[in-house]
């Protein structure tokens, strides 16, 4: 791991097309802006942990989830309810 110690305003590069600005520090911690390519996906962790996590216990609840969570939805409206 590189770590670095950079001022407001500073900037760090990686490869050719992402560039980090370090925007301003705010107590414990830190605001970034970050330039990158459109088709590169830029994820908080915890993001990614999270979906992972909710993916996993999607998986592991079965065949039947899908049913249980049906019946926890409203009813749809059909064309006769107006």
């Amino acid at each position: 791991m590189l770590v670095l110690t950079r001022k407001p305003g500073e900037q760090i590069m990686i490869g050719d097309g992402i560039v980090i600005t370090v925007l301003e520090g705010r107590g414990d911690g830190v605001r970034i802006g970050i330039e990158a390519p459109r088709g590169v996906p830029i994820q908080r962790r915890e993001v990614i942990e999270a979906i992972a996590a909710a993916n996993l216990a999607a998986a592991e609840a079965g065949p039947d989830a899908e049913e249980a969570l049906r019946g926890l939805m409203p009813p749809r409206p059909t064309p006769a309810d107006g």
